[in-house]
C-alpha cells in the first residue's frame, strides 16, 4: 500500500470517458455466480433487520450508545444497502461484506441492550456482552476490510489480504480486552482501535485511488463524497455543540450524518449513476471546505474569549456563525452578480474595458474567420471604450489596408515604405500628433482629434494596425486604456502571424498535391513512352536492318547457287552484297545513336550537341562554356531536350530562321538553352503543353528540375532548362 499520495490526489476530479465506462459496466454477470453470493448476502441482512428489530423492542434500562433506535435503525439501513448493492452487482463481494457488517452491528446492539435487562441469567449476561464486545470490533474490522476492497470489495493483493487479516486479529484481542473488562464497558481501547483502523484505511483506499480504471474511479468518487458529507456532519455538529451547546445529541447527530456513507456506496454500485459524480463532488468539496473554514473563525474566536458563550452571548454568537456560513455560501454567485450590475452601471455595458483582453483569446479557439473575429473585436472594443470608431488594418503585399471599422467606412489604404514601416512597428501606441507625422491619412483635417494608434507587430514586423477614436473633445485616453490596447495588438499580431503561417502552409501543401500529381502524370507518361519507344525499336529493326539482312541472305543464297556456273556474275553479286552489309551497318549505327549516341558517351554533351546541330535541318550555333563531365543520366536528360527543341523547331520555326543551343554550369545547376529566330507562336494557345514540351518536362522534372518556354508571334521561340546536379 502506497502512503505517498496527498488527499488532494485522492479527490482530484478525472474526466470519464463515458463509452468504455459503459462497455466495462455492461459485462453480463452469470446467474448461477451471482446467486451463489447473493443468497446468503441477502440471508445475512435479513438475519441483521430482525437482530435490529429486536434490539429495538427489548425491554431494558440501559444506554446504548447514541440509542437504541437510532443504532437500529442504522442497522437496518447498512442491511437494506447489502441487499441492494448486491442486487446490483450480484458479482461483487461488496454486498456480502455490508451484510456481514450490518449483522455485526446488530449483534452489538442487541448485546448491548440485552446486558442492561434486569433480571438476566449471569450466564445470558456473558453472552451479552461478548456480543456487545465482539460485536463492535467485528463492525471495524469489516470497516477496514471495505475500505481496502473499495469499491468492489476485493483485497486482490496480498498486502491487503495481510493488512486485513491483522485487523481481524486486532479487533479480536480487543474484543478480548473490552469483554473481561465486563460490566464496565471502555471506550479507550476500542477508540485506538479505530484510529489505527481508520489511518490504515485511508492509507489502503489512497493507494487504490492511485491504481484505480476508468470503471473504478466514479465508485471511489461515490465513496469519497459520502466520507466528505459524513464528516462534514460531524465537523458542523461539533463546533455548534462547542459555541452555542446546540444540538443537545451530540453522538446521535453525528451517527446519523454517517447515513452518506452507505448512500454513496448504493449510489456508486448503479452502473448508469456513477458517471454523475465529477461535478457533484466538485461542488461537495467546495462546500465543505467553507463549512471547515467558517468553523475554525469561531473557533478561535472562542479562544479569544476564553470562555464558552452563555445567556445572550450564545444567542448571538449562534446567529452570526449562521450568517458567516450564508455568506460564505453565497459569495461566488453574489460577487458575478455585483460585478456585472457595477459594470452596466458605470460603463453602460455588461463588460469592463478590459473585458475585450480575457475575451479574445478564447475567441482564437473557436476556429472563426480571421474578417469575422476582427469585426468582433472592433465592435467590443467600441463599446467597452466608450469609442467613436474602432477600426483594425492589416498588412498584406507591402500594403496596409483597412480590414474592418465600426461603424463601416468602406475600404481604404496606407502606402508605407520599408524606413516608414520600421518607424511604426517600433513606435508602440502612439497619439494624434505621433500620428500626423508617419500616418496623417489616420487623422483627418480634425485638430482636436482624440485618437490612438497602436502596430500590430509579432517579432519586429509590422502586420497590422489598431486604430481608435473618440468624439472631438471627449476624455482623452489614459494609461490604463494604452495599456489595454498594447496587449491587444499583441495578441491582434500573434493571430495575424497565426493566419499567415496557416496561409503560407496552405500554399506549400497546395504545391506538394501540385507536385505529386505532376509526379504521377509524370511516371504515367514515362511508362507510356517507354513502352512507344520499344515499338518503335523493333518497328525500326523490322523495316530498315532486319529487311537489310534478310536480303543479304537471299543474295549469299543465290551466289553459292550460280558460283561455279557463272562466276563473273557470282563476285558482282558479292561486291553488291558488301554494299549492302555496309549500309544494313549503318542503319543498326543510325538506330543506336537514336537509342543513346556513343558521341555523347564518348566525348561528352559538348561534341554531342555539336553533332546533333550538323545534322539539324537549320543553321545551328553551339555555344558551351567550360562545362565537365556529369552524370550518365543528366547529360541525356540536357542532350535529348536540347535534341527535341532543335526538332521541334526544324518543323515549326520557319526555312529562315536560325538556332542557337547553349550550355553552362551555374552554382550547382547545368542550364541549358535553344533559342531560334522563327514564326514563334502565342502562348494563350497552348502550344506548350504538346508532346515535345511535356516530354522535356518530364526528363528534366525526373532531376528536380525545370523547363521554362517563352514566345511571341514573330518573335521565336526561347526554351530554357535547369537541371540540378547531385553533391
Amino acid at each position: 500500500m502506497g502512503t505517498g499520495t496527498s488527499v488532494r490526489e485522492m479527490t482530484e476530479v478525472q474526466p470519464l470517458e463515458l463509452t468504455s465506462l459503459r462497455d466495462e459496466t455492461d459485462t453480463e454477470v452469470s446467474p448461477s455466480r451471482g446467486a451463489s453470493r447473493g443468497i446468503p448476502a441477502l440471508g445475512l441482512a435479513l438475519f441483521a433487520v430482525v437482530l435490529a428489530v429486536w434490539s429495538a423492542l427489548i425491554d431494558t434500562s440501559a444506554t446504548v450508545g447514541p440509542g437504541r433506535l437510532e443504532l437500529a435503525i442504522l442497522v437496518g439501513i447498512w442491511a437494506v444497502t447489502a441487499v441492494f448493492v448486491t442486487r446490483q452487482r450480484p458479482e461483487e463481494p461488496l454486498g456480502f461484506l455490508l451484510a456481514g457488517g450490518a449483522l455485526l452491528g446488530g449483534v452489538a446492539v442487541l448485546g448491548a441492550a440485552m446486558f442492561g435487562r434486569e433480571g438476566i441469567l449471569e450466564s445470558t449476561r456473558d453472552v451479552a456482552a461478548a456480543m456487545r464486545a465482539f460485536g463492535c470490533v467485528g463492525v471495524f474490522a469489516v470497516a477496514l476490510q471495505a475500505a481496502l476492497g473499495l469499491p468492489d470489495g476485493r483485497l486482490g493483493s496480498t498486502a491487503r489480504k495481510v493488512t486485513a487479516g491483522l485487523g481481524y486479529a486486532a479487533a479480536g484481542a480487543v474484543g478480548a480486552v473490552l469483554y473481561t473488562g465486563r460490566p464496565d464497558f471502555r471506550l479507550t481501547p476500542l477508540v485506538a482501535l479505530g484510529a489505527v483502523f481508520v489511518v490504515t484505511g485511508v492509507t489502503g483506499f489512497i493507494a487504490r485511488c492511485q491504481r484505480a480504471t476508468v470503471m473504478q474511479r466514479p465508485r471511489l468518487q461515490w465513496s469519497v463524497w459520502g466520507a466528505l458529507v459524513a464528516a462534514a456532519v460531524a465537523v458542523v455538529t461539533a463546533v455548534l455543540a462547542a459555541l452555542v451547546d446546540w444540538p443537545g445529541h451530540v453522538l446521535a447527530v453525528c451517527v446519523a450524518g454517517t447515513v452518506a456513507i452507505p448512500l454513496s456506496l448504493a449510489l456508486g454500485s448503479l452502473r448508469r449513476q456513477a458517471i454523475r459524480i465529477d461535478r457533484l463532488l466538485v461542488h461537495t468539496i467546495v462546500l465543505v471546505g467553507l463549512v471547515c473554514l467558517v468553523g475554525i473563525v469561531y473557533l478561535l474566536v472562542l479562544l479569544g474569549l476564553g470562555r464558552r458563550p452563555a445567556g445572550d452571548e450564545r444567542t448571538l454568537l449562534g446567529l452570526s456563525l449562521l450568517a458567516a456560513a450564508l455568506a460564505a455560501l453565497a459569495w461566488v454567485p453574489a460577487r458575478e452578480r455585483l460585478t456585472d450590475l457595477a459594470t452596466r452601471r458605470v460603463y453602460g455595458e455588461r463588460h469592463a474595458p478590459d473585458e475585450v483582453l480575457r475575451t479574445f483569446g478564447s475567441r482564437l479557439t473557436r476556429a472563426l474567420p480571421l474578417d469575422e473575429l476582427l469585426l468582433q473585436l472592433a465592435e467590443s472594443l467600441k463599446k467597452t471604450m466608450n469609442l467613436d470608431v474602432a477600426e483594425v488594418w492589416t498588412r498584406t503585399a507591402g500594403r496596409v489596408e483597412r480590414a474592418v471599422s465600426v461603424p463601416d467606412r468602406g475600404p481604404a489604404r496606407l502606402e508605407l515604405g520599408p524606413e516608414e514601416e520600421l518607424v511604426v512597428a517600433r513606435a508602440g501606441v502612439s497619439g494624434p500628433a505621433w500620428a500626423r507625422v508617419w500616418v496623417p491619412s489616420l487623422v483627418g483635417p480634425s485638430a482636436d482629434a482624440v485618437m490612438r494608434v497602436a502596430p500590430v507587430t509579432n517579432s519586429g514586423e509590422l502586420l497590422g494596425l489598431i486604430v481608435v477614436r473618440r468624439p472631438d473633445g471627449a476624455i482623452p485616453f489614459d494609461e490604463d486604456d494604452d495599456q489595454a490596447l498594447t496587449e491587444l495588438a499583441r495578441q491582434v499580431g500573434l493571430a495575424l502571424h497565426n493566419v499567415k503561417l496557416d496561409s503560407a502552409l496552405q500554399e506549400s501543401l497546395d504545391e506538394v498535391r501540385r507536385q505529386a500529381d505532376e509526379l504521377r502524370a509524370s511516371r504515367a507518361r514515362i511508362v507510356e513512352a517507354t513502352d512507344a519507344e520499344r515499338r518503335r525499336i523493333e518497328r525500326d529493326l523490322h523495316d530498315g536492318a532486319q529487311q537489310h539482312l534478310v536480303a543479304l541472305a537471299v543474295s549469299v543464297n543465290l551466289v553459292r547457287q550460280i558460283a561455279d556456273n557463272d562466276p563473273d556474275t557470282a563476285k558482282a553479286m558479292l561486291e553488291q552484297i558488301g554494299l549492302d552489309l555496309q549500309e544494313a551497318v549503318q542503319e543498326l549505327r543510325n538506330l543506336a545513336h537514336g537509342i543513346y549516341p556513343p558521341l555523347l558517351m564518348d566525348r561528352g554533351l559538348g561534341e554531342a550537341l555539336r553533332a546533333a546541330g550538323n545534322r539539324a535541318v537549320l543553321p545551328v550555333d553551339v555555344v558551351v562554356e567550360d562545362i565537365g563531365r556529369y552524370p550518365q543520366a543528366v547529360e541525356a536528360a540536357v542532350y535529348f531536350c536540347c535534341l527535341e527543341a532543335l526538332q521541334n523547331a526544324g518543323k515549326h520555326a520557319g526555312a529562315d530562321a536560325s538556332m542557337t543551343v547553349t550550355v553552362r554550369d551555374d552554382e550547382g545547376a547545368l542550364l541549358f538553352e535553344v533559342a531560334d529566330t522563327g514564326a514563334g507562336f502565342d502562348m494563350a494557345s497552348g502550344a506548350q503543353r504538346g508532346h515535345g514540351f511535356v516530354n522535356m518536362a518530364d526528363r528534366v522534372g525526373a532531376f528536380g528540375g525545370t523547363v521554362r518556354v517563352e514566345s511571341a508571334p514573330g518573335r521565336g521561340t526561347r526554351i530554357a532548362g535547369r537541371v540540378p546536379l547531385p553533391t
